[in-house]
């Protein structure tokens, strides 16, 4: 999912007549202390939120308040193990192409039962043209999904159907060995058609124009506010296990004041940037946790002849010097990249796919030769000169990015680099509307496997904003989603060669693996954090005394 600058592997159990474990009390909450009476967590953002619609959220933030106000059939838990949901359990056919799910008897926060038609509504509003989600392509997998989104077939033919109102089947186009994970995620909740309709335009654009069925609703937020707040949801089946009454979020940009606030006790939870990391890294407080979350810089490759040219995206990766990137700048245990997909995501037979995957050249400066490249992609483009905007958003890191990258490309021969750090929400109306030269962005894996990152520079792909493109990269997607999809091994060769495509043809120009440190209180118990997807779950959280 999309992610800004500061904030973005697992494997499915094996169950028994594919009845889900029980979710229980963490092993954090069935040993807690004693709690405190307010029971009130502040939790630092360092972007606002952009919206609560399932169908048309796109990043972390938003992601992370969804997977706690609403819930799917399935929910992540410790080191991504999935948990029941809405689904008391599933079973899978042997082909593996249907998956029947039997649903508990739930409740949304208005009252209403929440039903397998409001799944089956949700994907459908997700997949249809008419809502432009960005996120439908995950849905690629189901039976019909891809004719829907290309106004082949009605949204009514979609491979999933309601029998009765506890009983959900999907039917798969092939075998998606992770489709359990997928329907995990934020993107398919369910939605409540009643209300979606009655608030029409208006419907999740603010607190109380929504219902939500999950250990939380959205109890404050203006739909354009910094801080929102969400609050126990009495009417949430498992809703004796919630501690917390209220999560309160609040967006920090600049992490001296949050430091401030962290310490006068006005927040309990800060993420740290700059030289805080190295300041704190030997506090009882300080929290370093691993991410699946990999940044990047696209150029616009739309229009403009010279980022159409491989030498010239060659010579911009070749400028920047990674390692000092991290190491000195960012000091927060971000790590330079090997390649796209990110480090620890996901192994085959012992071996982890970033390290068979990557490509050197693609990652490495070599000054002297970024110069040359440079040189010969100005010629060949018949100029002498270029000027280029290179955006970030407006947090600590995303200026940390710009400053550093610029300082780097100023190194080449006739270029000229403008920083231009915005609003996180800009930032990602840019990258949808393909309004910038060059920008760094981020992707967080919304599950452990490399085709959560690789799928993105497809051909037509909505996140490909770049719109770099190259039929043999398509090709190797294609196989690994379709005839090689059950197939473990080709499958797992199929990505490795697409992602060297990718990075041979500099495709992108990875920047560096984010890390994510944090100050924590003492007293904040039972958050359960997991490096894809939503990643924050606060459902068995307390404040302790």
């Amino acid at each position: 999912m999309k992610i800004s600058s500061v904030v973005k592997l697992g494997t499915v159990a094996t169950l028994a007549a594919g009845v889900l474990a029980a979710c229980g009390t963490t092993s954090s909450t069935s040993n807690s202390q004693a709690q405190a009476k307010d029971q009130t967590l502040t939790w630092m953002e360092n972007s606002a939120l952009p919206t609560m619609d399932i169908s048309k959220s796109v990043d972390a933030v938003s992601a992370e308040t969804l997977n706690n106000t609403g819930e799917g059939l399935l929910r992540v838990g410790k080191k991504t193990s999935l948990h029941p949901g809405v689904a008391k359990s599933y079973r899978k056919s042997k082909d593996g192409k249907t998956y029947t799910f039997n649903l508990r008897k739930s409740k949304w926060s208005n009252g209403d039962a929440v039903t397998a038609k409001d799944f089956v509504y949700s994907w459908q509003r997700t997949v249809n043209p008419k809502t432009a989600s960005e996120y439908a392509y995950l849905f690629g997998d189901v039976q019909n999904a891809n004719a829907i989104m290309k106004h082949k077939k009605a949204v009514s033919n979609l491979g999933i159907k309601a029998e009765g109102n506890y009983k959900l089947v999907v039917t798969l186009t092939h075998p998606v060995s992770y489709f359990p994970d997928l329907v995990a995620g934020t993107t398919f909740f369910p939605q409540n058609q009643k209300v979606v309709d009655h608030y029409g335009k208006k419907y999740a654009s603010n607190a109380a124009d929504n219902v939500y069925n999950g250990p939380f609703k959205l109890t404050s937020w203006s739909g354009t506010s910094d801080n929102w707040t969400i609050s126990k949801n009495a009417s949430y089946w498992d809703a004796k296990h919630v501690k917390l009454n209220k999560v309160a979020f609040n967006t920090v940009k600049d992490p001296q004041t949050a430091l401030s606030q962290y310490q006068s006790g006005k927040l309990d939870a800060i993420y740290l940037s700059g030289q805080q990391p190295k300041n704190y890294k030997n506090s009882q407080e300080y929290v370093s946790r691993t991410s699946s979350r990999a940044s990047y810089i696209e150029v616009n490759q739309r229009k403009d002849t010279m980022m159409k040219n491989k030498k010239a995206r060659q010579a911009l990766s070749l400028a920047i010097n990674r390692e000092q990137f991290t190491n000195k700048i960012m000091d927060d245990g971000s790590a330079a990249p090997t390649g796209l997909v990110t480090d620890g995501l996901a192994s085959y037979k012992g071996k982890d796919f970033a390290a068979s995957a990557k490509v050197p050249s693609a990652t490495s400066q070599d000054l002297a030769k970024a110069k040359k490249l440079w040189q010969e992609a100005l010629k060949e483009t018949g100029r002498k000169s270029y000027s280029m905007t290179l955006t970030a958003d407006d947090t600590a890191a995303g200026k940390s990015s710009t400053e550093y990258v610029q300082s780097q490309w100023a190194k080449l021969p006739g270029l000229k680099v403008t920083d231009a750090n915005v609003p996180y929400k800009t930032v990602l109306a840019r990258c949808a509307s393909g309004d910038f030269d060059s920008i760094v962005t981020a992707w967080g894996a919304d599950f452990a496997d490399p085709i959560t990152f690789l799928q993105l520079f497809t051909t037509g792909n909505s996140y490909n904003e770049g719109k770099w493109s190259n039929k043999t990269y398509d090709k190797l997607i294609d196989a690994a989603t379709g005839v090689d999809a059950n197939q473990t091994g080709k499958r797992w060769q199929d990505l490795i060669k697409a992602q060297r495509v990718l990075l041979k043809d500099q495709g992108i120009i990875p920047f560096y693996q984010q890390g994510k440190p944090q100050l924590v209180k003492r007293n904040v118990k039972g958050v359960v954090y997991f490096p894809v997807g939503a990643n924050w779950d606060f459902s068995r959280a307390y404040m302790a005394k």
